[in-house]
């Protein structure tokens, strides 16, 4: 009995600081669904005690919600079982037939497969200037000075569909909006360079875009906005678009303003960039540049013996995945679905790759219906997953040897390590929070349709959060 007093000692006050816990946190969401900005909103929520698994606090669990960008973590923790943390991509330089007095006597191949880093300012071995000077000593070493034949860009190791299924029209042509391709360069973005009017209601002129694109015309219909309006403008171009449309306003007071968007075509856009290659070092190419699409459009199939002159290798996965989770670059989740579908099946599919991703899921016990999701990156508002289930990744990613390099690329806002989501009328967040007592706690939070302002929304949400700190 002496030693049973003590231990209530010690459990009494947990138990109590929970039950506290929960009541001001359900005092807190109650509160938020009688905000006028949720009068029409559904709210999510889910939170469990990190060590124990104990649940803490549930309100519409096993709801399917848009979770925007939170679904970033259930494609980067799948990549790290499925692919793992070392795992490169790679790009191969090859050619057909045969080198004589200086000449290749065939065609010169660019193999990809799917690298996303290829041609990233964001690493110095993956930078453009890098890879170009890569491509050239190759060519060197090979005493290679003239090409008779054509330069193919092969991209045929992935299906053809780079924008992923359930995008919106008003993402597709932006910067965010940049599909996956098995060759894809500059992280498929380009900078559209703009000279803003005076005043409100001016014309906004079209400087330039970097890199130069290839074939796009792209029609100007931009307005001049209120000085610090900000960015309100939308570039509408589609995959393989040859016309583009660019509307809405640029703020005034700028005498130069610049945006980005997605480059339609990354294999020809490449294609371009080894073009510069070659006349920047006189070597003379007889043939023509091509890629698959060129092939594919006339019926011939891309059928070759390559020769491997040398391959280029991406970052490794956790290093790629610091990227994806702390810029939240969808390029990289709609790279990473394919890439487990090449790994398993030979060939780059999104469809293929979500379903492997699921399963893989389904067999660690997270139903395929709270998965309902259509792309990798989580910007199809199409996409639905519970918070239950975010929960469960992250309780999942929180036992593996990996943990801390995908801890450390987790985003840190509010003091919470967490990763954010946005799209329109969607707010969400998935992390893990440690309170002033020492208890570790895990969960996810989304909010779907809200009304108004979306940083106020941000606020109110980072206010029910700060309960459990």
């Amino acid at each position: 009995m002496k030693f049973l007093i003590p231990l209530l000692f010690l459990i009494f006050p947990a138990v109590m600081q929970g039950q506290n816990l929960f009541k001001n946190i359900t005092v807190a969401v109650s509160k938020l669904e009688a905000d006028e900005q949720f009068k029409h909103a559904v709210l999510s929520m889910y939170i469990v005690e990190t060590m124990s698994g104990k649940t803490v606090y549930e309100k519409n669990a096993q709801t399917g919600m848009a979770p925007a960008s939170c679904q970033k973590v259930i494609t980067s923790v799948t990549a790290f079982e499925l692919l793992g943390k070392d795992y490169q991509y790679k790009t191969q330089i090859a050619y057909e037939g045969n080198i004589r007095n200086n000449t290749l006597n065939g065609n010169l191949y660019f193999i990809g497969y799917g690298d996303p880093t290829l041609g990233s300012w964001r690493w110095k071995q993956t930078e453009e200037e890098t890879i170009r000077q890569k491509i050239i000593d190759v060519l060197r070493r090979k005493n290679i000075s003239a090409i008779n034949g054509d330069i193919i860009i092969d991209d045929s190791k992935w299906e053809s569909q780079a924008t992923a299924n359930g995008w919106i029209w008003e993402d597709i042509g932006n910067y965010y909006g940049a599909g996956a391709r098995a060759v894809n360069w500059h992280e498929n973005q380009y900078d559209l360079i703009l000279k803003p009017g005076k005043k409100a209601g001016d014309d906004v002129e079209i400087i330039r875009t970097e890199p130069e694109l290839q074939i796009t015309v792209l029609v100007n219909e931009l307005k001049t906005g209120k000085e610090g309006s900000g960015d309100n403008s939308i570039i509408y171009l589609p995959e393989n678009g040859l016309i583009g449309y660019v509307r809405g306003t640029v703020p005034a007071g700028k005498e130069k303003f610049t945006v980005g968007g997605a480059i339609p075509n990354a294999p020809q856009q490449f294609g371009k960039t080894i073009e510069e290659i070659m006349a920047a070092n006189k070597i003379t190419v007889s043939g023509k540049i091509k890629a698959t699409a060129d092939f594919f459009a006339n019926k011939k199939l891309l059928n070759y013996s390559p020769v491997i002159m040398q391959t280029l290798l991406s970052p490794t996965f956790d290093s790629i995945n610091y990227w994806f989770l702390k810029k939240s670059i969808n390029l990289y989740g709609e790279a990473l679905v394919k890439t487990m579908a090449y790994e398993k099946t030979a060939y780059g599919s999104a469809d293929t790759g979500l379903a492997i991703l699921k399963d893989f899921w389904s067999k660690r016990g997270i139903e395929k219906d709270a998965l309902k999701i259509i792309d990798g990156s989580g910007l199809s508002p199409a996409n639905r997953v519970t918070t239950n289930a975010l929960v469960r990744v992250m309780q999942y990613a929180r036992r593996q040897s990996w943990f801390s390099t995908f801890y450390n690329a987790l985003p840190e806002m509010n003091g919470i390590k967490m990763k954010d989501g946005y799209i329109s009328g969607v707010r969400s967040y998935t992390g893990y929070i440690k309170s002033k007592t020492g208890m570790e706690y895990t969960f996810s939070f989304i909010v779907n349709n809200f009304d108004g302002n979306p940083a106020t929304v941000r606020e109110k949400m980072w206010k029910v959060l700060d309960l459990l700190k």
